[in-house]
């Protein structure tokens, strides 16, 4: 406990003081009795509990006097409260590819799914953002509370051509920087020398954490181990997620699923009437080394899913936990109100039993 006035403390070099001035007054009282041997004998023949309890509402009155002295140099304790400003910035990969029926009905009709329980799985105070990449990246959604723009978001993405998976994680630190003032955006130069400085991993983590999901390998814009590193170098976790078979099948889009080669309208598709599309060789296999590497450095893990059902079980393991940070909260008036208590009942306790 530490206090925010603690020169009011010593207010209690009163308490001593008070005790001098109570021996006093009883010493006074014992000679008064002395003079008078009536009285004399009526103190000698008080049973000894009575003599004890004579001293009980002053005990209570130096114990309500020392609670508000405690108040008045307004005590702050440390508590963990939950941290209102943690984000978790979901990068979902909407390349053609997600396309492919080796996981039925394909890859991203499961991927919506599964990224829409993991959406209902946090508390209303955890802010989530939707990051979609393909052959660029664009934050779809900023980190929000508001589940219902989520969903509508998350069910209506829809596919073009490329995987910029480097972009997508510059994108998702520029999410988190916005509301995280610990977290420089991406491009500013953190080596040491600068104004800014890498973060010490010894310091710990941010609340903050990315999770990108991608079925395929970097084919446009930054390195992705490249942009790992700017979000370690910021305290910020990825959590990677390779999605799909070894034996991706055919290409089905649904109208909705179906968008065009640049991204346009936030990801929505237009209608027509699907898309079907030859075999693999018009897209790229999983990338695992780099997408294990990019977990490595940052602090995060790697997740590998075939199926819908393994799909689940990596969301589930995924952080689901309120991160908590230490506050100091003040506690004035809790030693107030039992400093008042005690004096009410000090002052109760003589009246009752000494009129």
């Amino acid at each position: 406990m530490s206090f925010l006035w603690p020169w009011l403390l010593l207010a209690y070099l009163l308490i001593p003081l008070l005790i001098g001035a109570y021996i006093w007054v009883l010493r006074r009282r014992r000679k008064y009795a002395v003079r008078y041997s009536s009285l004399s004998l009526i103190r000698e023949a008080l049973p000894r509990r009575s003599r004890w309890r004579q001293h009980v509402p002053f005990a209570l009155f130096l114990l309500a006097v020392g609670s508000l002295i405690t108040a008045a140099g307004r005590p702050q304790d440390e508590v963990r409260v939950p941290l209102n400003r943690t984000t978790i910035i979901l990068a979902l990969d909407v390349s053609r590819s997600m396309c492919a029926t080796d996981v039925d009905p394909n890859r991203l009709a499961v991927a919506q799914e599964a990224a829409l329980e993991f959406i209902d799985t946090y508390a209303d105070d955890i802010r989530i953002g939707v990051v979609a990449f393909a052959g660029f990246a664009e934050i779809v959604v900023p980190p929000t509370n508001d589940r219902d723009v989520l969903h509508r978001t998350v069910e209506n993405l829809a596919t073009s051509f490329g995987t910029a998976i480097g972009s997508a994680t510059l994108k998702s630190i520029d999410a988190i920087a916005e509301y995280n003032e610990e977290v420089a955006p991406s491009g500013i130069d953190l080596s040491p020398g600068t104004d800014e400085s890498p973060r010490d991993p010894a310091t710990g983590y941010q609340p903050d954490i990315i999770v990108l999901l991608t079925d395929g390998a970097n084919s446009r814009g930054p390195l992705p181990v490249d942009a790992a590193r700017q979000a370690a170098d910021r305290g910020v976790r990825i959590y990677t997620i390779g999605f799909g078979t070894t034996s991706p099948q055919q290409l089905v889009c649904t109208p909705e699923q179906l968008g065009g080669d640049v991204f346009s309208d936030g990801f929505g598709g237009w209608g027509g009437g699907g898309f079907r599309g030859g075999g693999p060789r018009r897209y790229l296999l999983l990338d695992e080394p780099t997408l294990q590497e990019m977990a490595e450095v940052t602090g995060g893990e790697y997740f590998r899913a075939e199926n819908a059902e393994q799909l689940y079980d990596v969301f589930a393991e995924l952080p689901n936990e309120v991160v908590f940070q230490t506050e100091h909260v003040e506690i004035s008036f809790l030693f107030t109100l039992i400093g008042a208590v005690l004096l009410v009942i000090a002052i109760g306790l003589g009246v009752l039993w000494f009129r």
